[in-house]
C-alpha cells in the first residue's frame, strides 16, 4: 500500500514545472484523481486526456514496483502445490482428480506453507508476504490446511487483483482493472478554487484502459490465465479462477453501456416564405449542450446527435451585444444580415438580445433551497462530491442576508438544513459537507418539501428559487415527465422558480432536466468540472439567479418578395404555434440579469438561386406586393416578455432592412463571427446537411479569427474541441 508520505510526492511530481506543457489543467485532473482515491488514473501518463509530467510517471513505477514486487512469489506459492500433485497421479498412472471429489487442501497437509512477512509493515499498510515452508505436527495437518489453503487464496487473490475503494466498499471488482492500491487521501480539492487553474474535465466514470508499461508487467499473462482455466473445476479453496484472469496490456476495457436520457429531435427544416411566413419560438438559455457535448469529445467520442442542442451551444459564450440603458426596458435586441459562410447562395438574419445587468447592490434578496439527490448512483467522483465543491462556491458568492436551506432526497426525502442565513456560512458548508450518498432516487418527493420550505421563508419582490442537483432518474414516486412538468407547473404560479444542475454521465436523464427546468421558469445546466461550476454559479450567477424578464417568445414574419426560404437554426425543442405568440397563458423561456441570447435565420434572397423548394404553380401572382410600404423588408422581428412580477406580455418590434445588412462576412463583429463558427460547428457535430461541405477546418479558420478577448478561455477551450472533431470524425 502507498503510504501518505509517498502520495504528497506523487502529488507535488504532478504539479508541472514552468513551462511544460501540462501546466494548470493537467494538474487540475491529478489533483482530482488524487483527492478521490484514484491514483490508478495516474498509471496511464494522462488523466482527463492531458499527459501528465514524466516525473510524475516516474515516481508512479518506481513506487509501484517496490510495492508488488513480491506478486510472482506469491503465484508460486500456490502453482508448486498444485503441480507436484498433478505429478504424483501421472507417476501412478492415474488421471488427475481435478473436478472430482477428493480435495486439494487434503495434499497440502502433507505439506502445509506458512506465511511470513518480507520486510517490516508499516502502519496501516497491508502486509506483502513471501512463502516459507515448514513443518506441522501431524495431529494438525488437517487443521492447518484448511487455514493456509484459505490464507494462501487471500494473498494470492489481493496480489493479482488489489481492490479498489469502492470494490472494498462493497463494489464488485472489476476483472479489467488496473493494479491500483487503496490510498487514504488528506489533500482537499476545496482548497483551489476554479481561479487558480485552467479547465480541466474530471477523470470519466468509466472502466479504466487496461494497465501497460511496468505496472502490466506485474499482471498475469495470457497463459498463466489459461492455466488457471484449467483448474477451475477444482473443489479447492486456494484459487478464485476469474481473479487470476486479466485483459492484456493490448487491449482496451469495454466501455460501460450509456444509459443517459435525451430528447429525440429533428433538425428544422427549411420553409418556403409564400406558404409558411411565420416561425414563432421561445429564447432558450441553457447551457447543458455544450458542456455534453465537450465531456464527450474529452473521453475521445464525437456525442450523439441529440445531445447537440446548437442554441445551447451558441448562447454558451458571453456576447457583448448593445444592452438596455435602463432597467425599465429589460433587454435590448439587435438584428444584422450578413452572408453564409457556407453557402454562396444564401445570408444570415442574425438576431441578437441582451439582457439589462443588474448591479450587485441593485441585487434583490435571495432565498434558495438547495434540493440535493444523494441516492447512491451519486456515489463517484464527478457527482456528489464535485457537486458539495461547486455548491461551496455558490455560497462563497452570496450575500449575508440571503438565506439558504438544504433538502435531500434517496429513498424518502429529509431537510439537511432549514432556512438558514449566508452570515451563518461556517453552517452551511458543514451541513454541505456532511452529505453521503445512498438508497434510491424519490425525486418527487424531494421537490414538494423544497418547495414548502421555499414558501416558509418567501421573500416578497426577491428571488425565490429551488435549485435540483441530480444525476438521473427519479425512481420513486413521480416518474413521468409530464407529472412532473404539471407538478412544477403548479409551483411555478407562487412565485417559487427552480433551476436544474446535472451532474456525472450514464445516468443522467437530460430529457427530464430541460422538462422541468423549462416548466419551472428556470435554467439547466451540466456541471462536469468544477471550472464549469465556477462559471455557472460564479461567474454567471447573476444571470442564473436574477430573472429580469420571464415568457420571453420570438416571432418572425418573412417578406416573401425578399426571402424565398429560411429555416432557423436550433431551438428544434422550443418551438411553439403562431397563435402562441400572443396567448400569455403559454410559458416560455426567461432571460437572467446580463444574459446574452441569440437566434440565427439562415435565408435564401428571392432569385438568388439557392432555393431548395420548387415554386407554387398557382401562386406566383400573389407575390407581388408593389405599393406595399413595407416591401424593402426581409422580416419583421416580434419579441413578447413579462416583468417578473407580471401577468401581462409587452411587446417589442424590429423590422429588418438592408439598412442591418453587411455587404461581407469579414464585416460582421468579431461576436456575430464566433457564434457564427459555434452554430457551423453543432450543425456538423449533428452532421446536418447545410454543413456537410464545410469543413472543420473552416469553422477553425473562423473561431481564430473572431476568438477576440476571451477573459476566462472559453472561445480557446473552444478551438480544442474543434481540434479533437476534426480528429475524430476525420478531418471531414
Amino acid at each position: 500500500m502507498v503510504d501518505d508520505n509517498e502520495l504528497r510526492k506523487l502529488r507535488d511530481a504532478a504539479l508541472p514545472a514552468p513551462g511544460e506543457s501540462a501546466k494548470a489543467r493537467a494538474f487540475e485532473a491529478a489533483l482530482r484523481a488524487y483527492d478521490q482515491q484514484n491514483i490508478s488514473a495516474v498509471t496511464q501518463g494522462s488523466v482527463g486526456g492531458l499527459r501528465l509530467t514524466e516525473r510524475a510517471q516516474k515516481l508512479w513505477s518506481e513506487i509501484m514496483q517496490k510495492k508488488l514486487i513480491a506478486t510472482p512469489a506469491i503465484a508460486g506459492l500456490v502453482a508448486l502445490p498444485i503441480a507436484g500433485y498433478a505429478t504424483f497421479h501421472m507417476l501412478g498412472e492415474q488421471l488427475s482428480p481435478f473436478g472430482g471429489d477428493e480435495k486439494i487442501t487434503e495434499t497440502l497437509a502433507d505439506k502445509p506453507a506458512t506465511l511470513k512477512p518480507l520486510a517490516k509493515q508499516a502502519p496501516g499498510d497491508q502486509a506483502v508476504n513471501e512463502p516459507a515452508v515448514t513443518t506441522a505436527p501431524a495431529k494438525d495437518k488437517k487443521a492447518n490446511a484448511d487455514v493456509e489453503s484459505r490464507d494462501a487464496s487471500d494473498a494470492l487473490a489481493s496480489a493479482a487483483t488489489p481492490k479498489s475503494e469502492s470494490t472494498a466498499a462493497g463494489g464488485a471488482a472489476q476483472p479489467n482493472a488496473p493494479v491500483s492500491p487503496t490510498v487514504s487521501s488528506k489533500f482537499d480539492l476545496k482548497t483551489y478554487s476554479g481561479k487558480e487553474m485552467e479547465y480541466g474535465t474530471l477523470p470519466a466514470s468509466r472502466p479504466a484502459p487496461a494497465p501497460s508499461g511496468e505496472i502490466a508487467g506485474l499482471m498475469p499473462s495470457a497463459p498463466d490465465a489459461a492455466r488457471a482455466s484449467r483448474v477451475q473445476g477444482a473443489e479447492s479453496r486456494l484459487v478464485a479462477p476469474q481473479q487470476l484472469a486479466a485483459i492484456p496490456a493490448d487491449q482496451i476495457a469495454p466501455q460501460e453501456e450509456n444509459h443517459d436520457r435525451v430528447q429525440d429531435f429533428k433538425t428544422n427544416p427549411v420553409h418556403a416564405a409564400l406558404e409558411d411566413p411565420v416561425s414563432t419560438f421561445s429564447i432558450d438559455v441553457d447551457t447543458a449542450s455544450y458542456s455534453f457535448v465537450r465531456g464527450s469529445l474529452k473521453q475521445g467520442y464525437l456525442p450523439q446527435a441529440d445531445t447537440v442542442r446548437v442554441e445551447e451551444m451558441i448562447n454558451y459564450f458571453p456576447y457583448d451585444w448593445k444592452g438596455p440603458d435602463s432597467a425599465s426596458t429589460p433587454f435590448n435586441s439587435t438584428v444584422s444580415v450578413m452572408p453564409t459562410p457556407w453557402n454562396t447562395h444564401t445570408k444570415l438574419m442574425h438576431v441578437a438580445i441582451k439582457g439589462f445587468d443588474i448591479k450587485p447592490t441593485e441585487q434583490p434578496k435571495a432565498n434558495l433551497v438547495f434540493l440535493i439527490d444523494v441516492s447512491g448512483s451519486m456515489d463517484e467522483p464527478d457527482k456528489l462530491p464535485l457537486l458539495k465543491s461547486a455548491f461551496r462556491l455558490l455560497v462563497s458568492k452570496l450575500k449575508t442576508d440571503d438565506t439558504i436551506s438544504i433538502v435531500t432526497y434517496a429513498g424518502d426525502a429529509g431537510t439537511v438544513l432549514m432556512p438558514t442565513k449566508v452570515a451563518e456560512k461556517d453552517k452551511i458548508l458543514n451541513a454541505i459537507d456532511n452529505l453521503q450518498p445512498g438508497g434510491s432516487t424519490a425525486g418527487e418527493a424531494g421537490i414538494k418539501e423544497a418547495y414548502k420550505l421555499a414558501q416558509q421563508s418567501f421573500i416578497k419582490d426577491g428571488v425565490n428559487r429551488v435549485m435540483l442537483a441530480t444525476d438521473g432518474d427519479f425512481n420513486v414516486g413521480q416518474t413521468d415527465d409530464d407529472d412532473l412538468k404539471r407538478l412544477i407547473e403548479s409551483e411555478r404560479k407562487t412565485g417559487v422558480f427552480l433551476s436544474v444542475f446535472g451532474f456525472g454521465r450514464g445516468n443522467l436523464n437530460d430529457e427530464m432536466m430541460q422538462t422541468i427546468a423549462q416548466n419551472g421558469n428556470g435554467t439547466a445546466a451540466y456541471i462536469d468540472t468544477l471550472a464549469e461550476a465556477e462559471k455557472v454559479l460564479v461567474e454567471d450567477a447573476s444571470s442564473t439567479l436574477f430573472t429580469i424578464a420571464k415568457d420571453v417568445k420570438i416571432q418572425v414574419e418573412f417578406n416573401p418578395d425578399k426571402v424565398s426560404e429560411y429555416r432557423l437554426i436550433g431551438y428544434e425543442s422550443r418551438a411553439l404555434n403562431r397563435e402562441d405568440f400572443n396567448n400569455d397563458r403559454v410559458d416560455a423561456g426567461d432571460i437572467g440579469s446580463g444574459h446574452s441570447v441569440t437566434a440565427i435565420y439562415e435565408i435564401t434572397p428571392k432569385g438568388g438561386g439557392g432555393e431548395q423548394i420548387d415554386p407554387l404553380r398557382y401562386g406566383q401572382a400573389t407575390v407581388n406586393n408593389g405599393g406595399v410600404a413595407n416591401a424593402d423588408e426581409y422580416a419583421f422581428v416580434k419579441i413578447r416578455y413579462k416583468l417578473p412580477n407580471e401577468d401581462v406580455s409587452k411587446l417589442i418590434t424590429t423590422p429588418v432592412t438592408s439598412a442591418n445588412e453587411v455587404a461581407s462576412f469579414d464585416q460582421a463583429s468579431t461576436d456575430q463571427r464566433f457564434s457564427v463558427a459555434v452554430a457551423a460547428f453543432g450543425q456538423k457535430l449533428r452532421d446536418e446537411d447545410a454543413t456537410a461541405k464545410f469543413g472543420y477546418d473552416k469553422i477553425m479558420e473562423i473561431a481564430t479569427a473572431a476568438r477576440g478577448a476571451d477573459p476566462f478561455g472559453y472561445r480557446s477551450e473552444f478551438l480544442s474541441l474543434v481540434r479533437l472533431a476534426s480528429a475524430l470524425g476525420g478531418n471531414r
